[in-house]
């Protein structure tokens, strides 16, 4: 990873887990699930609300390290105002851009989740990152059971 995108990745996660946005119950959210990841102790549940097929809310509470917190805060940005079709592609491409060896890391198309490209030099806190994914993931396909990262 570059120093610019070093730097990039510690601002990111340092400002959304100091200040996380959308960090809270929705009251009267459409859907609800908890994820649960226990080798880092991270645990969250996700609110979303729906008109249709369009997230008009969406967002978080819970606890975790430091980019658990920050990709959590990071997706809900991300996601707010997406039908769950464009919803499940920004999953499947944060997936990759995560979890591959040399993934696409197009800055326009990523925005600020583009910082967290750099958990990929630290195989343990892939599954941080990924645990609010994962539960979105759940929701979009209809699990009402808790997620976990195991």
């Amino acid at each position: 990873m570059s120093i610019d995108m070093k730097d990039l990745y510690q601002d990111v996660i340092v400002d959304h887990n100091r200040t996380p946005r959308n960090f809270g119950k929705i009251d009267h959210a459409d859907v609800s699930l908890e994820g649960y990841n226990p080798l880092c102790g991270d645990r969250l549940t996700l609110y979303i609300k729906f008109d249709n097929d369009t997230i008009t809310d969406i967002s978080f509470d819970g606890s975790g390290c430091a980019i658990s917190v920050a990709s959590a805060s990071l997706m809900t940005e991300a996601l707010k105002g997406k039908t769950t079709e464009q919803a499940e592609k920004v999953f499947n491409d944060f997936h990759h851009l995560i979890t591959d060896e040399e993934p696409e890391l197009d800055i326009e198309k990523f925005g600020k989740l583009a910082a967290l490209a750099g958990v990929r030099d630290y195989p343990s806190r892939i599954k941080c990152a990924s645990l609010c994914w994962h539960t979105l993931n759940g929701l979009l396909e209809g699990n009402r059971s808790s997620i976990t990262t195991e």
